[in-house]
């Protein structure tokens, strides 16, 4: 006996024996067995018990040695002993030591008679029972019989099918059929509700063969082993991997709220809702205090039962909620509120809202469970829980599975608005950029359209048409690089370029090489290291003239527009390739053709043909196809381009398609005068402009039309160089005087002081005429101005 084990410890033989072989410690066991006082063999080699030499001691290595050896006893006969032998190590600095035990044969009974044992089997706190080889039950343990609720003396001869439910018993029987016919062991796991229980609970069954001696399988052993805990535990970290995979598969925010909603039915509740709080202001979360009542917008929901009949408030509906209600309550104290629902007195509730009286009485909802939806700082709504089928209520372990998934739920929801907030602004803004509509003009008519991208929202697609001097027109359609604010914030910058550089009317390249010094200069502010190519874009620039029919264009890295002639098949315009914007230092190529009256080009940006589905030369075939099909509507040709080209489901990349056709102006509408240089000649010159505007009809401006050619002739004559031509333009809503000569020098409007002589024309003609301005070509410059036309009523 020792403090540590205060019984008697007689019945087994113990010995310490030292490394080197020398009994150090003799147990009274160990006196009984072999008949040894201590101070017979304390102190001497523990090899002079041993019987038979050739007994195999432990190998210096081993921790642990067992075997059976034949020891002497000390009356002289010998003793067959089993002995354990196990290493120690040292104690308080002392020697490592064996210790050797042998339980003595005479201690206890025989298993088959052994009291202990047999209380052990019928009293174990795991659920037994014992089948014969017909499956029929032999024996049940207390365990057992408290599950089934049945004594354990009457269920003998029973078979498992006529103790517990079909199912489960159909599928026990099978089990036990299949060990008795294989004799190897097999393990099942269910969650059932048995007999006894109040609530379902997760089982593991075990089933193991009996056989005699011969190996023969008499039976079968089945023990049930409840791991309801171990169960749930991984249900719910099964349902924490499975939420981390399922919500948040789109930037939408009802698709995520109902994507939460449906990962949690039915592994946590029989009804979710989300609702979520309106911002308080267009692209503002709250982040004040809430107060009741508290308004807040049904977002998604999901049932167990198909149609989600147990809810009251649909999708996108706004309903205020009191304090008292689990959403309310839930927001204004900040945590998670389980609440049970009242049976009894229902009155608050119905003054609340006598439909969800309706509904928790007619489902017998039980247990609501609200937990708010909180992100970086700024509560979104609110998550409700509801079980009525399931007969448990919630228990802190739901808890806290719903706080996980709602967090996890809610960064999605954050990222969400935040990405729809973003993309409304990028939106937003790329349509002020944008023109409204495209002005009409005199050289052609346009159409166009602009698509975002499906998923990565507005980039820097654009496309302008603008009026030039002499019924003119410019066409422009670029694309820059990336998506987002930052495309469409460059990209408005180099629209508004392209506007200012067209109005000085530059040629194509000219104007292109001036708009890649531009992005080169944005690329330096943009790049932290100086580097070029920090912003990059494409463009294409084409100038139409209707008198000449003749269109000039040049690109920067842009596809080359289709051609589709009034009586051909679309093709591409061959056009000198050009390199992106932004490189810096490379020149530009234009290239002229001539159109006629009818003509449709087509401007486009790369997103309208890259396709995962098809290469560029099978885009570029659909695109002529759809062109080919003529409409008299240029919309309508629009809308069946980007039906042919674009997905169902939008395109990758944002598009931006322009469709212009082309007039032609006639001969009838143009008059075109060579100027001598002598002043004594402006007044015959003014007095054929006359005549010629009383051919056309358009006597009310002559007296405008006269004055402006007066001043713009004489200015030619005395500051210009010869050749010098009049050319007067006209069509149904403008008049257009231009005066070229080939001094390249332009003119400039200044204020005339009292005594000045000169100085007043510029300043007259500007006062008289809608607009005018000044071109350079290349024989010398063209001053043009342009009277506005009005019909009489």
């Amino acid at each position: 006996m020792s403090p540590d084990y205060p019984f008697d410890d007689a019945s087994t033989a113990r010995a310490v024996i030292h490394e080197d072989g020398t009994l150090a410690r003799w147990s009274e066991g160990a006196r009984r067995l072999l008949g040894y006082e201590p101070a017979e063999v304390v102190g001497r080699p523990a090899a002079v018990l041993l019987a038979d030499d050739g007994a195999r001691p432990p190998c210096p290595g081993d921790q642990r040695w067992s075997g059976t050896v034949a020891l002497r006893h000390r009356e002289g006969h010998t003793v067959s002993v089993w002995l354990l032998a196990r290493r120690r190590p040292p104690e308080d600095g002392g020697p490592v030591t064996w210790l050797a035990v042998s339980p003595l044969p005479a201690a206890y009974p025989a298993p088959e008679d052994d009291e202990l044992l047999r209380a052990a089997l019928t009293q174990s706190p795991c659920a037994t029972v014992v089948f014969d080889d017909r499956m029929r039950l032999r024996a049940v343990n207390d365990a057992m019989a408290e599950l089934i609720e049945l004594p354990a003396g009457r269920v003998r001869g029973l078979r498992a099918g006529d103790v517990g439910p079909a199912p489960q018993g159909q599928e026990v029987e099978a089990y036990v059929r299949r060990v008795l016919a294989t004799g190897e062991r097999h393990e099942m796991q269910t969650f059932m509700k048995a007999t006894g229980e109040e609530r379902p609970h997760a089982w593991l069954m075990r089933l193991a063969p009996l056989t005699d001696p011969s190996g023969r399988v008499r039976g079968v052993c089945m023990t049930l082993h409840d791991f309801t805990g171990h169960f749930l535990a991984r249900e719910r970290l099964q349902l924490v991997n499975e939420a981390s995979v399922r919500i948040g598969s789109t930037l939408d925010v009802t698709r995520t709220a109902q994507e939460l909603a449906e990962v949690c039915v039915p592994a946590l509740a029989d009804f979710v809702s989300v609702d979520l709080l309106d911002p308080q202001e267009p692209g503002e979360e709250t982040t004040g205090p809430l107060t009741a009542p508290v308004h807040l917008r049904r977002t998604a929901h999901h049932s167990i039962t198909p149609g989600a009949p147990e809810a009251v408030a649909e999708p996108g509906r706004l309903d205020f909620y009191p304090a008292a209600s689990p959403q309310a309550a839930s927001l204004l104290v900040g945590r998670s509120v389980v609440t049970p629902v009242p049976s009894g007195d229902l009155d608050a509730w119905r003054s609340w809202d006598a439909r969800r009286v309706d509904r928790v009485t007619e489902y017998g909802i039980h247990s609501t469970m609200s937990v708010p939806i909180r992100a970086r700082g700024t509560t979104l709504g609110v998550v409700v829980f509801t079980r009525y089928r399931r007969q448990d209520p919630f228990s802190p372990d739901d808890v806290l599975l719903a706080e996980e998934v709602t967090a996890r739920a809610a960064v999605c929801i954050d990222n969400a608005r935040r990405y729809s907030r973003e993309r409304e602004t990028a939106l937003a803004l790329q349509r002020s950029l944008l023109p409204r509509s495209l002005p009409r003009t005199a050289a052609v008519d346009a159409a166009s359209r602009y698509l975002p991208a499906a998923r990565a929202g507005v980039g820097g697609d654009w496309f302008d048409v603008i009026p030039l001097s002499g019924l003119r027109v410019a066409m422009v359609v670029g694309d820059v690089v990336g998506h987002g604010i930052q495309a469409s914030a460059t990209m408005g910058r180099l629209r508004t370029a392209v506007r200012t550089l067209a109005d000085i009317d530059l040629a194509p390249d000219e104007l292109l090489t001036h708009l890649d010094d531009l992005v080169v200069r944005l690329s330096e502010e943009a790049g932290g290291d100086g580097s070029t190519g920090e912003v990059g874009a494409t463009c294409l620039y084409a100038v139409y003239d209707p008198v000449s029919r003749r269109c000039s264009m040049a690109r920067a890295g842009h596809p080359t527009p289709l051609l589709l002639p009034p009586d051909g098949a679309p093709r591409q315009v061959e056009l000198p390739a050009g390199p992106p914007l932004g490189l810096g230092g490379l020149p530009f190529e234009s290239a002229e053709l001539e159109l006629a009256e009818g003509s449709v080009l087509a401007f486009y940006t790369d997103g309208l043909i890259a396709s995962r589905e098809r290469d560029a030369d099978a885009g570029h075939q659909v695109l002529r196809d759809a062109l080919a099909a003529y409409s008299a509507s240029l919309d309508e040709t629009c809308d069946r381009v980007l039906h042919s080209l674009l997905p169902q489901g939008g395109a990758s990349d944002d598009v931006a398609l322009l469709l212009a056709r082309t007039r032609g102006l006639p001969a009838s509408q143009v008059a075109t005068w060579d100027i001598p240089p002598d002043p004594a000649l402006v007044a015959p010159v003014r007095k054929q402009v006359v005549d010629q505007l009383e051919r056309w009809h358009l006597v009310e401006a002559s007296f405008t039309a006269e004055l402006v050619v007066s001043e713009l002739v004489t200015n030619a004559i005395r500051y210009g160089a010869r050749p010098i031509r009049l050319r007067l333009i006209h069509d149904a809503s403008t008049l257009i005087c231009e005066v070229s000569d080939t001094n390249h020098t332009a003119p400039h409007l200044r204020r005339a002081k009292t005594f000045d002589e000169g100085g007043r024309g510029l300043l007259l003609v500007a006062q008289l005429t809608q607009r005018w301005g000044s071109r350079h070509t290349a024989e010398g410059k063209t001053i043009w101005a342009e009277l506005g036309l009005f019909e009489e009523e």
